[in-house]
Formats: C-alpha cells, sequence, structure tokens
C-alpha cells in the first residue's frame, strides 16, 4: 500500500527588521510521521539553538525531501509598501511554490492570516495538483509534528543567514528583531552601510531615519 506523503510548511523570520524570512516544506510519508515524534521534533520556538541545531541533520534522514526559500528584505519591503498585497499573501505565493516543487498528497500550514479558510482556498486554487488536500491552522508547528519540522529547519536557515550576514558585517546584529538592543546598536551606527539586508519598510527602520534627519535639522 502506498504511503500518503504529507509536507508541513512553516516560516522563521518574519517579524526582524534585519535578514531574509525563510519559508521551508518538509515532507514525510504518513508512516514515518511517529520516528520525527521520537526525535523530539515540535514547534522550533520551544526548542533551545542547540537542540534545533542538532535535530535538523536527523529530521532530513527521516523525511522524503523539503525545499526551503529565502525571501530577501527587498521583496519583503515590496509587498509591505504594496497597496494590493502583504506579506501573508507573498507567504501564500511561496508556499504554492514549495508546494508544487515537493508534490504532496496532504500539505499542513501554519497560517499568518486570520482568515484562515481564506488563506487555504487562494492556496489550494493556485497549487498545480487539484487533488492536494490542503489544511491551513494556527499553531499548526504546535499542533502537527510535520509542520514543527518544517519550523525547526527553517529556523535553523534563519539562523545560518544571520550569522553569514555577521560575516560580512564584521559583528553581531544580534537577533535582527527590533526589540534586540544590539541590533538597534547596529542599525543607528552602521545599518545605511548595509541596505540591502534592511527591511526599510519597517517602522523601526523609518523612525531611525526620520529620528537621523531631524537630529541633522537641529544641527544647523
Amino acid at each position: 500500500m502506498r504511503m500518503v506523503l504529507v509536507c508541513g510548511i512553516d516560516e522563521a523570520g518574519r517579524g526582524p527588521v534585519i535578514g531574509p524570512l525563510v519559508i521551508c516544506g518538509a515532507m514525510v510519508e504518513d508512516g514515518k510521521l511517529d520516528e520525527l515524534r521520537a526525535l523530539g521534533v515540535k514547534d522550533s520556538k520551544m526548542l533551545t539553538h542547540k537542540s534545533r541545531t542538532e535535530m535538523c541533520a536527523k529530521i532530513k534522514e527521516v523525511l522524503v525531501d523539503f525545499k526551503i526559500i529565502k525571501v530577501q528584505p527587498s521583496e519583503i519591503d515590496h509587498v509591505v509598501e504594496s497597496k494590493t498585497t502583504n506579506l501573508n499573501w507573498l507567504e501564500a505565493d511561496k508556499s504554492v511554490e514549495i508546494i508544487n516543487a515537493l508534490d504532496p498528497d496532504e500539505v499542513i500550514l501554519d497560517c499568518p492570516s486570520p482568515n484562515v479558510k481564506k488563506y487555504a482556498s487562494y492556496i489550494k486554487e493556485r497549487v498545480d495538483d487539484d487533488n492536494v488536500k490542503v489544511v491551513a491552522k494556527h499553531k499548526a508547528d504546535r499542533d502537527y509534528v510535520i509542520v514543527g519540522a518544517a519550523s525547526i529547519l527553517a529556523k535553523c536557515e534563519r539562523e545560518h543567514e544571520v550569522a553569514e550576514i555577521e560575516k560580512v558585517v564584521g559583528q553581531s546584529i544580534g537577533s535582527g528583531y527590533p526589540s534586540n538592543p544590539v541590533c538597534q546598536e547596529f542599525l543607528r551606527k552602521h545599518g545605511e552601510q548595509y541596505p540591502e539586508i534592511i527591511r526599510r519598510s519597517w517602522m523601526t527602520w523609518k523612525n531611525h531615519v526620520k529620528g537621523k534627519r531631524q537630529k541633522t535639522l537641529g544641527e544647523f
């Protein structure tokens, strides 16, 4: 009897002002879901950096396949400042790309939109396979082990991207989140040197630019 191919999709790095949004689709045979549970797979936010890193390679050994898409700040800025779309629909479009590449029988998505039914319908209408079952849920990374696996792979890739950024800039950027003091300090001192890594549509950056202009005007 043929195993059902189940794909989970989740993201990491939706909120940071620095670096990419990472979206991952992880696909497994339904008969191997218990193997993921045995590894301790769960929502990546419930695991330490060390646990996630150690688990990533083990998860990949269980999976049939996976796909990661990295959305850079310029593309994020484009949709955030658009009048016709937003970050939720960008994530949906990237999820469609992942589903079409992996070709699962069933897909479970951690839904970023408050309108779960509309989000699922949007994706269902755009995937190549009319027979694929599409399930969108809030907190899916907590409730479905395959979505938890996707969340871990996405988070590990996001952390790798942050490390690569730090190699380029030669210093820590913290977590990249607006609330992080190290990130704020980096933006203040060095942000304008590295515009390609910054989401300029974020209020954190706009407030920084506004504050700098006011300071410059005040010097006259």
